[in-house]
């Protein structure tokens, strides 16, 4: 009772600011705007060069009439207004997929209470195929072929990684391959039809990886959602995360709650320690099923 009592104290002029109402956030001053914001925000935003107390409104001119004040969300955002703020880590805010690793199992459907998660195919480089030359795991990925799907790297491959930012973009995230379908391999000359519409061309396979058009669980229903996190526990791939993102979760119809694959999918970088893991695991797999079936060999011609 005495903290919702304090609460409502709070939103009084003048006695909220009395000292016994004050904690680690309420009525303490800050700067608005730190380096990184501002250079974000820009130089002139009307935060730059202010410290006022985050949950009150008041003027340089008259700092002592104060008003409580709320972030009008969506027109204003809590990164904008209060960037000193941050979202908490175990926050659930919209599921995040890892396409990479994504096996297509079901399990995080079978899971979802809500039936709000739906499977989608999509165009994808899977996680054997990420290893590169020089990694222990390399070599254990598929095989480029005529009538199938390849990627190749983009020149800005890590900016796009490191450039992104999951929680403030609110944006699909950015792809960090060029899509093509295969249309015929002479030697090591690859002739492609780039996804994107620039047309046909001639690649050495050198440049390309193996690529796949998959299912992988991507399409949700936000309108159903609880953001339980049941289906992230019940991924046996750990390609299922709970994002911190909590903005771009709203609309003014039931169709504008979907969210595509391409919307929920989350770079590999985000969980970067996963992803290593879960490539070495099945690479391990790859590399057991070839010395079994080695040795099923020697044992038949024997």
């Amino acid at each position: 009772m005495w903290i919702t009592l304090k609460t409502a104290l709070r939103t009084i002029p003048f006695i909220g600011k009395l000292r016994f109402l004050k904690n680690g956030y309420h009525g303490q001053a800050a700067d608005m705007v730190d380096e990184q914001t501002k250079g974000r925000v820009g130089a002139d935003h009307p935060s730059v060069g202010q410290s006022f107390s985050a949950d009150r409104e008041t003027s340089q001119i008259m700092p002592f009439v104060e008003r409580p004040v709320t972030v009008m969300y969506p027109y204003e955002r809590l990164e904008d207004l209060e960037p000193w703020l941050f979202v908490p880590g175990n926050y659930n805010g919209r599921i995040g997929i890892i396409w990479e690793t994504c096996t297509a199992c079901k399990a995080c459907v079978r899971a979802c209470p809500n039936d709000c998660l739906h499977m989608t195919s999509e165009v994808r480089v899977n996680i054997l195929d990420t290893a590169e030359e020089d990694d222990k795991w390399h070599g254990y990925g598929g095989e480029i072929e005529a009538g199938g799907y390849a990627a190749k790297i983009k020149d800005d491959f890590d900016e796009i990684a490191e450039g992104f930012d999951l929680v403030n973009e609110h944006a699909v995230a950015p792809q960090q391959y060029d899509f093509a379908e295969i249309i015929d391999i002479s030697g090591e000359i690859a002739t492609v039809n780039w996804s994107d519409g620039s047309g046909v061309e001639e690649v050495d396979l050198a440049e390309l990886k193996p690529a796949e058009q998959d299912i992988v669980s991507g399409r949700i229903d936000l309108g159903r959602c609880m953001f339980c996190g049941l289906c992230m526990e019940a991924c046996p791939f750990e390609s299922f995360f709970m994002t911190n993102e909590y903005d771009g979760m709203s609309g003014f119809t039931r169709e504008q709650l979907w969210m595509d694959a391409d919307r929920t999918r989350v770079l590999p970088t985000v969980h970067q320690e996963r992803v290593d893991m879960e490539l070495a695991k099945r690479a391990q797999k790859e590399i057991d099923k070839k010395a079994r079936k080695a040795a099923k060999a020697a044992k038949v011609e024997v």
